[in-house]
Order: structure tokens, then sequence, then C-alpha cells
């Protein structure tokens, strides 16, 4: 009887101690980050998008500038090119490799925006303004993203890292950490040049 009794104990006792070792926390934090990270993606997608039909409107205004445009379409043609899954967020080198395509089209983008304020025609037009005022939108959610999935990141990391949920981390799903977004654009700190 008192063999019956202790085995009947040691279920909510075995249980418990299971529960804190990251049989649940770990895999819930991964799937969170990786949801984060999703939310970057779309982000840079819809920027993609909405990028095709601001440098329609403005090659119709400004055919003069055409290297900017090139820059544009080429920066933009490069960032939506380079594809980082689920898989790939513990390897820096993917991660570096994206924010680095995402920063040069940001940086073209700046360019693009600094010649249509010496176009007066332009900004007067009313599709343009509108598509102006989605990207600013867009630029904001992107930086929104960014940091949120950056947050989880380090949730993640710090819960495979930390006691007693790294018994499950390691034992159970084998969890590697993962890498956040660093944006590295080379001149970012710097504001850009228009010439005529």
């Amino acid at each position: 009887m008192r063999g019956k009794i202790t085995k009947f104990l040691m279920v909510p006792v075995l249980a418990l101690a299971l529960s804190a070792c990251g049989i649940n926390s770990v895999p819930t934090a991964e799937e969170q980050a990786k949801a984060k990270w999703a939310d970057v993606e779309s982000t840079y997608q819809r920027r993609a998008d909405l990028i095709e039909n601001l440098v329609n409107t403005v090659k119709g205004a400004a055919a003069s500038e055409q290297e900017i445009l090139t820059g544009v379409v080429e920066a933009r043609a490069k960032a939506t090119s380079i594809q980082v899954n689920a898989s790939d967020l513990g390897d820096a080198s993917k991660i570096q490799e994206y924010a680095a395509a995402q920063g040069a089209l940001t940086q073209n983008l700046g360019r693009l925006l600094a010649t249509v304020e010496a176009y007066p025609n332009i900004q007067s037009n009313q599709n343009f303004l509108a598509l102006q005022s989605q990207i600013e939108g867009t630029e904001n959610r992107i930086n929104v993203a960014r940091r949120d999935y950056n947050e989880a990141v380090r949730q993640y990391n710090t819960t495979i890292r930390t006691f007693p949920d790294i018994i499950g981390a390691k034992i159970i799903h084998g969890a590697e950490p993962m890498e956040p977004f660093a944006a590295t654009s080379e001149g970012a700190d710097e504001a850009p040049t228009v010439a005529f």
C-alpha cells in the first residue's frame, strides 16, 4: 500500500519537475522569435512592393535622375533575392547578409527621396505623396518589427541559457541561440547628398 501511495505522489512531483525544465517554454520562445522574424520579412516585402510603385511615379516626373532610380531598382532586386528562413536564424552570416542588402536599399531609397525634394512637381503629385507617406509608415513598421524580433530572440536566448529551462533546451530540444537582427549599413550615419 505504501508503494502505491509513493507512486501516486511521484506523478505530480515528476510533472512539476518536467514543467520547470523547458519542456514547453523553449519551443514557445522559439516559435515567438520565428513569428517575429516573419513580421520583419513581411514589412520588408511591403516596402519592396511600395518602392516599385514609387519608382514608377518618380520615373514619369524625373527622367533625368536615372542613376538614382537604377540604384533603387537594383538594391530592391538584391534585397528581395536574399531569403532567410526560420532555420537560418542561428546563422550570423545569413542575418548580416540580409541586413546589408536591406541597408543598401534604405540608402538608395534615401537618395531617391532626397532627389524628389528638388522637384516640386513630383512633390505635388498626389500619387507620389500617398506612396511617400506609405513608405515612411513602412519604415516605421520595419523598425518596430526589427525591435520586436530582437526582443523575442533575447527572450529565447535567455530561456535556453537559464536554469531550469537549460535542461530541456539542451537535452530535449537541442536548442541553439538565435541571431538578433543588426542593421549594418555602411555610411548610415551620414545624410544622403544630392548633386545636380
